[in-house]
């Protein structure tokens, strides 16, 4: 039971490295600037509702889930 644990552990540990080496390396990659996010400047204040970056997190992050979750059986 543990070591199923430590392999799940290394493994999102492994996936956020890579993910903190892309962002890292690549800044001009765009993340959270797509079109359908709502961004909006009164003044002061502003808003930002990042709809269409929240869908594409979801989809991805199901995915990667789903894979994980496949792999295990």
């Amino acid at each position: 039971m543990l070591s199923e644990i430590g392999k799940t552990l290394i493994f999102f540990g492994a996936a956020l490295l890579i993910l903190g080496l892309l962002l890292t390396l690549l800044p001009s990659l765009r993340i959270g600037r797509f079109p359908g996010d709502v961004f909006i400047r009164k003044g002061s204040w502003n808003i930002y509702v990042p709809v269409t970056t929240g869908i594409l997190l979801s989809l991805l992050l199901t995915l990667l889930f789903w894979i994980v979750s496949t792999i295990k059986k």
